[in-house]
């Protein structure tokens, strides 16, 4: 697969995505600490005793994944610098696919927020070298995540496991 090299900024509408830094995994700790009800059941990291430690390590892989090429991690902010969730691109489906994942923090969500920055989103990543489609992957019982696929343009795929796979094609 071409190397990819996708922006270390996105520039969505109202919010703004950034390659993740150490140094934002404080805020990281406190918006997952402040949505794990809603969180932890669709997502295995979103613990009660999700911390500082587990922040850092977070952000420490996303340094390295991206400069492996593997995984390329977004904090996502509002334009006046809050942070609300996390986004990536991920390679693991293999070769003219990456993988979308996201999620928000709680008091932000039902807004259409992460749609926006989903459809933007997409639209990178079909700009990368050799990437030809993008899915979205989620728990049925994950509702407002499937919202945000379908509100974006993803029409389910079919199934991987338990989850759901939705795809967008030019």
């Amino acid at each position: 697969m071409p190397i990819m090299e996708p922006p270390e900024m996105i520039n969505a509408g109202e919010l703004v995505l950034k390659r993740w830094e150490p140094e934002w995994s404080g805020e990281l700790a406190a918006a997952v600490q402040e949505s794990v009800p809603e969180l932890q059941p669709f997502l295995p990291f979103a613990t009660d005793d999700y911390g500082l430690a587990e922040a850092r390590s977070f952000t420490e892989r996303s340094v390295t994944s991206w400069a492996e090429g593997t995984e390329f991690n977004y904090a996502v902010f509002t334009t006046v610098g809050d942070l609300i969730g996390s986004m990536g691109l991920m390679t693991r489906p293999g070769p003219g696919t990456l993988e979308i994942g996201y999620w928000l923090r709680t008091p932000w969500t039902g807004r259409g927020l992460m749609t926006a920055a989903v459809r933007v989103m997409t639209r990178v990543a079909l700009t990368l070298p050799g990437v030809e489609r993008v899915v979205i992957r989620h728990d049925p019982a994950n509702g407002a995540s499937a919202a945000v696929a379908t509100k974006a343009g993803f029409v389910e795929a079919g199934r991987d496991g338990d989850d759901v796979v939705r795809e967008f094609r030019p």
